[in-house]
């Protein structure tokens, strides 16, 4: 699981540990791809809307795969700092 983690961090999925509402994967999302947590959410239900229940299983997925923020070393967090604002 640790080669895992390890593989999402590197990537910059990291669930951050504010702006959180549930358990973080669409601020961890959102902040991998440059957008502000809000508009994540809303196409993660865009996305609910078009493909009934995928998303519902992707996220307790993701939510197991990210690691948390204060898991990953901090020059790996300094690499996807995302936006700020």
């Amino acid at each position: 699981m640790n080669d895992i983690h390890d593989s999402f961090a590197r990537q910059g999925l990291i669930r951050p540990r504010d702006g959180r509402v549930l358990a973080g994967v669409c601020a961890g999302l959102g902040r991998r791809f440059g957008i502000e947590p809000w508009p994540a959410r809303i196409l993660f239900v865009l996305l609910l809307l078009v493909v009934p229940g995928s998303p519902l299983v992707i996220y307790p997925i993701l939510w197991i795969l990210m690691p948390l923020e204060y898991d990953v070393p901090q020059a790996v967090r300094q690499d996807f700092a995302g936006p700020t604002a």
